[in-house]
């Protein structure tokens, strides 16, 4: 048993190794969403003060909502992956809170399961849909920016949302067979 024991505690430090650098990169793509979603807004109040000053010479920032669209849609896939290592999702757990600790860490285990199939699925939907968006050259109105430009940013934070999700089933699984629950 000493040796299962030893075996047990080199899983949880690689555990801990791999969970390290996932937390750096999920965190480090927040923030960029963050600062990708502070700049659209700061445009878009440039853009509608541009507007209302057209009668003094302003006009409004061309193709404004074009690129709110894309940069929304990559800064709501820049989140998911830390939304997902912190355990961030919306969660019920009035009634496994009155049961025993393994039945939340088992409900815990099988929600990340769920989200981790979700995850792929987005994947491979999103990566279907860049493909037809490049091979069909469908190019934004005003700017004619190719649309495929707004997957790729997507693309890297549904990357990243599938990986922490593969990780925190690990974690699951893990705390599930330890016994123990470990901090995020």
């Amino acid at each position: 048993t000493l040796s299962s024991s030893s075996a047990a505690s080199d899983v949880y430090k690689r555990q801990e190794q791999i969970g390290r650098l996932i937390r750096l990169l999920a965190l480090v793509l927040a923030i960029l969403g963050g600062l990708l979603l502070t700049g659209l807004a700061v445009m878009t109040v440039a853009s509608i003060i541009g507007r209302a000053l057209i009668p003094v010479g302003l006009r409004p920032i061309p193709g404004d909502f074009e690129m709110v669209e894309m940069g929304c849609a990559v800064a709501i896939f820049s989140f998911l992956p830390w939304c997902q290592f912190t355990r961030g999702h919306v969660t019920v757990d009035v009634f496994v809170g009155l049961g025993p600790r393994w039945l939340h860490r088992f409900t815990q285990l099988t929600g990340d399961i769920v989200i981790t199939l979700i995850a792929a699925i987005l994947l491979w939907r999103f990566w279907l849909g860049m493909g037809e968006m490049i091979s069909n050259g469908q190019e934004t109105y005003l700017l004619g920016l190719p649309i495929w430009y707004g997957y790729v940013g997507g693309i890297v934070g549904a990357i990243l949302f599938l990986v922490v999700s593969l990780y925190t089933v690990w974690r699951d699984i893990n705390d599930l067979a330890s016994g123990q629950e470990r901090a995020v």
